[in-house]
């Protein structure tokens, strides 16, 4: 089995309240939180790298573990705005943290990209019985079209990592997991260019490299249904109830999307975490950013049984109960 060994998060030092960007959109006061939940973001500053924000994440959470960056056996980095197309970010990220004996790779799995990684990590190290290094991470502020509000209002920059380590306890770990694909909903939000398919030249709108959210109705329900049909089928696989979940850790993209989710599953709303008032949606980046900071609010503690699912662009999702 395996167990959460180490949390770690960092956030840029750049917080951008609402009123900026309303203020740039036209917006009346109030308007980004009634509709999102967001109070606040925080946006990297010019030069600070994606595996910046990640190496910060990663070293706190092997501090966290107590272990040195030579246990590290396997590093998986989820993320959509990677340091470049190519090469990958997570071999220089595991440069960058000393772990000298860990393989790395990236992770495109938008959104729910951290559930993706902890269910391979899960594997790896159950098999393997050597630790692993899962890090989310994202700049969006990068990625955001300043004049589309759908995506201006909602996207912030973070990371947050965990350390998954061999454990003898047989109620830690994966204990359930839905992993879900709708590829006829690919394009609700997309970067038009900068893929093989549509290559970046000179004559290119800068718009086409930017994010953008083709419809956000749709994108909202569809996040619901998927969020909640994972999460029903992970709750399954693991054989407990609603009423077992100790901690309800959904991806933070808008607060109206994981109340809908949370009243659909049962769960009581006072033990959802919340972290979107103050940092926003970062997309892979915030359920493990909500775990590091659920913990240092108050430590998990054996036994809990914690419930995590998302839905992004692609669509993808998944859900996953996790056993402390």
């Amino acid at each position: 089995m395996s167990r959460i060994a180490g949390l770690g998060h960092y956030v840029p030092e750049r917080r951008v309240e609402n009123a900026e960007i309303e203020s740039n959109l036209g917006l009346e006061p109030g308007w980004i939180e009634r509709r999102t939940g967001i109070r606040t973001r925080y946006w990297a500053r010019d030069g600070e790298r994606l595996t910046d924000l990640a190496a910060k994440a990663g070293q706190s959470a092997i501090d966290d573990a107590g272990l040195q960056p030579a246990d590290i056996a396997l590093t998986l980095l989820a993320t959509s705005t990677p340091d470049h197309l190519l090469p990958p970010s997570a071999p220089l990220l595991a440069h960058r943290l000393k772990l000298v004996n860990s393989g790395a790779l990236d992770l495109a799995g938008a959104c729910s990209g951290f559930l993706y990684a902890l269910t391979l990590a899960d594997g790896f190290v159950r098999t393997q019985k050597r630790p692993a290094l899962v890090v989310a991470a994202n700049i969006l502020s990068r990625r955001i079209n300043p004049a589309e509000r759908a995506s201006a209002v909602l996207f912030a920059d973070a990371a947050g990592a965990v350390i998954l380590a061999p454990s003898a306890e047989p109620d830690a770990g994966l204990l359930g997991v839905d992993l879900a694909a709708d590829g006829s909903h690919y394009d609700l939000i997309s970067i038009p260019a900068g893929g093989s398919k549509r290559p970046f030249s000179p004559d290119m709108a800068a718009a086409d490299g930017l994010m953008t959210m083709r419809n956000g109705k749709e994108m909202f329900a569809q996040a619901v249904h998927m969020m909640t049909r994972c999460a029903e089928r992970a709750m399954a696989d693991a054989r407990i109830g609603p009423q077992d979940v100790s901690r309800f850790v959904p991806h933070q993209a808008n607060a109206r999307i994981f109340d809908l989710v949370s009243g659909n599953l049962g769960i009581d709303g006072a033990r959802t975490v919340r972290t979107i008032a103050a940092y926003g949606n970062s997309s892979a980046a915030t359920i493990p950013l909500s775990l590091s900071l659920a913990h240092r609010d108050r430590q998990f503690t054996c036994g809990e049984r914690l419930l995590l699912t998302a839905a992004g662009a692609g669509l993808t999702g998944g859900a996953v109960v996790w056993g402390v």
